[in-house]
């Protein structure tokens, strides 16, 4: 019996020690095994090149928040509301989009246009002049610059339709952050003063009463803010209005 048990410990004692090594064995499996690793980004389809020319990770500059710097990439919205809203244009995310915006504004292309489409939590939808969603500039639509920055808070970027390069002249600021729309919509600024007032355009789909751009300027134009829009009149149209004599 003594005899019996010693040998059924002894086996349990080899099993044991053989099952400390398989991690050990395993490691050095790991170790002589000479697949590549996986290659992400631009260079991925070269991996097995050893001459294939190495693309630098592509970098992002910060958004800079003080509008005083670089003016001429600061976008100035004067909107119906009353409110002056700045917006940091990022060329170095999206040069052609950026392009098109000050392209635009200089042209006075964004001066009356609607917020058509304005949907509580999501964002403000504007830059189409027939304020139906289905107008644009007569300038050819854009190629897509997807970029990896997040549709944050404050975020502007370029309204399209189901193709990804028919973005033109349409663009939205983001109320709250939105990532599912990240890298499939071209991300070209945020809004660095006054978001305060995006959050106070109207909405609806159409809204009724929709806020509307009065002004669209660059902030080294220096414009300073226009007069605020008068107010319409509630007061029916009388015949006696008619039919007074013009001054």
């Amino acid at each position: 019996m003594i005899t019996a048990k010693f040998a059924s410990a002894s086996a349990l004692a080899v099993a044991a020690l053989a099952m400390l090594a398989l991690p050990e064995a395993a490691f050095a499996q790991r170790q002589r095994d000479d697949t590549p690793p996986t290659v992400f980004g631009e260079n991925a389809e070269n991996s097995d090149d050893d001459d294939a020319p190495v693309t630098p990770a592509r970098t992002y500059t910060s958004i800079n928040y003080d509008p005083a710097v670089e003016p001429e990439n600061v976008w100035v919205l004067d909107l119906s509301n009353g409110q002056r809203v700045k917006i940091r244009l990022q060329s170095d995310w999206a040069p052609s989009h950026v392009e098109r915006i000050k392209r635009l504004t200089r042209a006075g292309f964004y001066d009356g246009v609607v917020f058509h489409r304005v949907i509580e939590g999501f964002m403000a939808q504007g830059g189409d002049p027939t304020g139906t969603g289905q107008g644009g500039s007569e300038l050819p639509d854009l190629k897509a610059e997807f970029n990896p920055m997040p549709h944050v808070r404050g975020t502007v970027s370029m309204a399209r339709a189901s193709s990804e390069d028919s973005a033109n002249s349409q663009f939205f600021i983001v109320f709250y952050p939105r990532f599912s729309l990240d890298k499939k919509y071209t991300n070209f600024g945020r809004v660095i003063e006054n978001m305060e007032a995006v959050d106070a355009i109207t909405r609806g789909e159409p809204p009724a009463n929709p806020t509307y751009i009065v002004r669209a300027s660059l902030g080294s134009d220096r414009l300073p803010p226009p007069p605020p829009p008068a107010p319409a009149s509630d007061a029916p149209i009388t015949a006696d209005m008619l039919s007074a004599p013009l001054p």
